[in-house]
């Protein structure tokens, strides 16, 4: 199996047909399969799948609706190609999209190829702004530098996409996901289309979301195996400036001048308890990640080829 197109949905029933169609279309003669997951539907979307697939169609149906990126982990984990397509099901991305990216990725050696809607088909105030806001946070603060982070089409080697142990809502940080593996990634425009069916299930909301979400992907992508880096010299500097206070305050003491209930000592205090917090939570930290390590038998690197040169005696033939 060449490639597998994972495509996630929920209730877009009106779409089923046209995309199918158009699925078959742009991936002819390629070996392909299709993975669609259906993620707890509440309209005929199953019923209108199951009325049109054809062999090389899997469905995967949620009991409920469980969200994109629960979604999306399942499609990839079903997937048998060597290489992966992450495609929304409301026709917005164009399947002929596809073939092109994949060719990009093969013959310029990318791990990834993201897309990027360059002419979004997207409300201005509500979509498209929001959008570009969430962006250039992302782009800054991962050091990832893609265009679009939103855009769903991509394009996976399977080694880089079985790996991204996706849950919560982190599918829309998927490029920094592949990066922390050592993944290369690139984007290239793509065609985007207005929505012809349907409701669209984005909204302001999931930008508030993207952004508190960005803050643990900066971590992942900094401090997740040594979080005693991002700890420990916040807890050594809050602890230094309390003890600093301290002692001016101490001094003061024995000077004669009377400093209870002054506000200064109580900022001492606490910045001397918030210091000993920090320090006690990134050793709670550096521990949690060697049993998370050790105890899954997991490793702290990854490897991307192995290559056995040939034996002195062949050499010499």
């Amino acid at each position: 199996m060449v490639l597998s197109v994972v495509i996630t949905l929920f209730n877009e029933e009106e779409n089923m047909k046209p995309l199918l169609a158009q699925v078959s279309a742009a991936l002819a003669g390629c070996d392909y399969e299709l993975i669609l997951v259906d993620d707890g539907s509440t309209d005929r979307t199953v019923d209108k799948i199951k009325s049109l697939a054809d062999s090389r169609t899997t469905l995967l149906c949620f009991t409920r609706n469980h969200g994109q990126t629960p979604a999306m982990a399942a499609g990839i984990d079903m997937a048998r190609g060597e290489y992966i397509v992450t495609l929304d099901g409301d026709l917005q991305n164009d399947p002929a999209d596809i073939l092109p990216m994949l060719n990009k990725l093969q013959k310029e050696g990318w791990d990834v190829v993201a897309g990027f809607r360059k002419n979004r088909q997207d409300g201005t105030l509500l979509r498209k702004i929001p959008s570009k806001i969430a962006n250039y946070f992302i782009r800054q603060l991962s050091g990832v530098h893609i265009r679009d982070y939103g855009c769903t089409l991509k394009v996976f080697r399977r080694s880089v996409a079985k790996n991204l142990d996706l849950y919560g809502e982190l599918h829309r940080f998927i490029p920094i996901l592949a990066v922390i593996q050592g993944a290369k990634i690139t984007d290239v425009e793509v065609n985007h289309r207005p929505r012809l069916y349907g409701q669209s299930k984005y909204g302001l909301g999931r930008t508030l979301k993207v952004m508190s979400d960005l803050l643990l992907m900066a971590f992942f992508q900094k401090y997740f195996r040594r979080p005693i880096h991002l700890f420990g010299p916040l807890g050594l500097l809050t602890f230094m400036a309390g003890m600093v206070i301290n002692l001016y305050l101490l001094v003061v003491k024995l000077m004669g001048q009377d400093i209870w209930g002054r506000p200064l000592l109580l900022l001492g205090v606490s910045l001397v308890l918030a210091g000993i917090q920090f320090l006690t939570f990134g050793l709670i930290a550096e521990l949690v990640m060697r049993v998370y390590y050790e105890s899954q038998n997991k490793k702290t690197y990854a490897i991307k080829e192995v290559f056995q040169g040939r034996a002195a005696e062949a050499l010499s033939v």
